[in-house]
């Protein structure tokens, strides 16, 4: 099992942050195009506990995942992947803090085994690798999106 952790401060109030986030459709917003993600479907276009949600993405080729939010109370969410054709295990920790009242620190941490035993685990730095550029360019779309002008 491998974690990934980033975080970041936007120039934004918390609620604001909040609710960018648990709108589902934030993911389009912040994910780089290149990966060209769909929500197939969603129980809620809202993040709530409970929530179920499918994805496609484009990796190599075409993949597509589940979801579930498997806890949510204000400023903290967990989204739990199944179904996945690279992904073993996946628990993403989303946390918000308050910084004070016009900034927002945006915290990460992803827990992930890769499928395929020993081989999933030589390409473990490729995965982390692909982790800091896709939430690299996550923060640069937040800070976009959000940042008081």
């Amino acid at each position: 099992m491998r974690t990934f952790n980033h975080s970041f401060v936007v120039d934004a109030p918390i609620d604001k942050v909040w609710d960018f986030y648990t709108d589902l459709h934030h993911l389009q917003v912040i994910t780089p195009k290149r990966l060209d993600l769909q929500i197939i479907e969603s129980s809620s276009g809202k993040i709530t506990q409970g929530q179920t949600a499918s994805f496609s993405s484009r990796l190599l080729t075409r993949v597509t995942w589940d979801t579930k939010i498997t806890s949510c109370k204000p400023y903290t969410y967990v989204d739990e992947m199944s179904n996945h054709a690279l992904f073993k295990h996946w628990r993403h920790t989303h946390v918000f803090h308050k910084v004070n009242e016009n900034q927002t620190r945006v915290e990460d941490e992803i827990e992930f085994e890769l499928r395929h035993g020993f081989i999933g685990k030589m390409f473990e730095w490729y995965a982390l690798d692909k982790l800091g550029k896709i939430f690299a360019h996550r923060q640069k779309e937040t800070i976009k999106a959000l940042s008081n002008p």
